[in-house]
């Protein structure tokens, strides 16, 4: 019987690990790491290592990626271009050339904007920001090439580094083992030619906000023109404990040095990420997004979207926002905002990415004057299924850069007033009134 229930027990834990790195608005979303072996060398061979994002909405931000693993055997890495390992460990029992990096578990990084010509590759080089495969594919994309050593030199000798590791740049992805895959095709620069690796793996990574996170990063308010109730983040929404915050008063943060520290950081774009700072509030999360339910017309609605930052040590640069709603499969216009349909299952047209404007406002700045961006949304209505009535104008779910945000209870919404009568239907059914009595006036007459 125990065998039996530590079968089940085991089972369950796994199911549970795969659940919990699901994302329902994004089920395919992933990083895969390849590793492409290009050419053999004496002892060991030169791979080209590509990370490609294939989450639609969840981007990686400076300080950027780090990648590690395990190696199989003793191996080492001679050198490297586009990446470096952050330690070289012991090679003390090499005498003349000495590698890149003796550890077995290397942890690598991406070079910075910059670097001379002979230290990079393609798509390398950028900090270890990658883009979100959804807002722009062809920035979704990192590599890097490794010459590895004291390894094999065959398909058959080379044994595949194991326990692989990804931070983007915080904790949340959990990477799966190495796969060995069919070699990588690739076309010569006139496309007249196909040549490929000698040997390819993939290692795929997922990403889970409840790893990541024990609270959320981001909360959701409400308001509307119909009901004067502004609905506000839940106390605590991002959690309460062990966090600083200082009061938005520009002086106070001049004294203490955070506001000019901030601006400093995110210039210098460093590896180390630093505690939030953020200003005080009920909810103390990091963002904030607030859905205005802005006016109505005959045919169409209109919705204002606002994103502030409250944390003084951060900046988000090409951040994105997704929300649901029965009626983003019918948008008329966005203003200030770029826009995408994010369709996960087939015909299912319910979800929307927006993210800033290139050079205009795809950058939210750290908390203060600038630390907002908002938009406007003009929908057109359905007459089957739209109505102000129970919180429907409002959206079911809202992300900001790949996380979940927390929503205010379904209780709290703003609810439309039960005397509350549309102004057109008021005027329609009163000039109706009118013309009856008139009639009633003439036939009496």
């Amino acid at each position: 019987m125990a065998p039996r229930c530590s079968v089940l027990v085991l089972a369950l834990a796994a199911a549970l690990s795969v659940a919990v790195a699901y994302d329902p608005l994004d089920p395919n979303g992933n990083i895969t790491i390849k590793w492409d072996i290009m050419s053999w060398t004496p002892d060991g061979y030169v791979a080209v290592v590509t990370i490609n994002n294939f989450q639609m909405y969840r981007q990686i931000m400076a300080p950027g990626w780090t990648v590690g693993w395990t190696w199989a055997k003793r191996e080492v890495i001679w050198s490297m271009v586009g990446a470096q390992a952050t330690e070289q460990g012991d090679c003390s029992r090499f005498k003349a050339n000495i590698p890149h990096c003796c550890k077995r578990t290397p942890t690598i990084v991406d070079l910075l904007p910059g670097v001379p010509y002979n230290q990079q590759i393609a798509n390398c080089c950028r900090g270890g920001v990658i883009s979100a495969y959804g807002q722009d594919p062809a920035a979704a994309v990192a590599a890097f090439q490794v010459s590895v050593g004291q390894a094999g030199t065959t398909n058959r000798t080379v044994k595949v580094p194991k326990n692989f590791t990804l931070h983007g740049p915080g904790p949340g992805y959990t990477c799966g083992p190495a796969k060995i895959v069919p070699s990588t095709v690739f076309l010569t620069p006139d496309r007249r030619r196909k040549t490929q690796a000698l040997m390819t793996w993939n290692v795929t990574c997922t990403y889970s906000q409840h790893l990541a996170s024990k609270y959320p990063s981001c909360c959701v308010s409400f308001s509307s023109f119909y009901n004067d109730t502004i609905v506000p983040c839940a106390k605590c929404a991002c959690g309460c404990e062990h966090k600083t915050c200082v009061q938005g008063d520009s002086k106070r943060l001049a004294v203490t040095g955070k506001h000019e520290h901030a601006h400093a950081a995110a210039a210098r774009g460093h590896r180390d990420k630093e505690a939030p700072l953020l200003q005080c509030t009920t909810h103390m999360c990091p963002v904030r997004v607030h859905w205005h339910v802005k006016l109505n017309y005959k045919e169409y609605w209109r919705a204002k979207i606002a994103i502030t930052n409250f944390n003084y040590h951060m900046n988000y640069t090409q951040w994105t926002l997704v929300a649901q709603h029965p009626n983003l499969d019918n948008i008329t216009e966005v203003f200030s905002f770029d826009y995408k349909p994010v369709v996960a299952y087939g015909s299912i047209n319910d979800t929307a990415m927006f993210y800033g404007l290139k050079y205009f406002n795809d950058h939210l700045m750290q908390a203060g004057p600038y630390g907002n961006v908002q938009s406007e949304v003009l929908m057109r209505k359905d007459a089957s299924t739209f109505t102000f009535r129970q919180g429907w104008a409002f959206p079911r779910k809202v992300y900001f850069n790949g996380d979940e945000c927390q929503m205010p209870p379904p209780d709290a919404y703003p609810y439309l007033p039960n005397s509350a009568l549309p102004a057109a239907a008021a005027s329609s059914l009163g000039a109706a009134v009118a013309a009856v009595v008139v009639l009633l006036v003439m036939i009496v007459a």
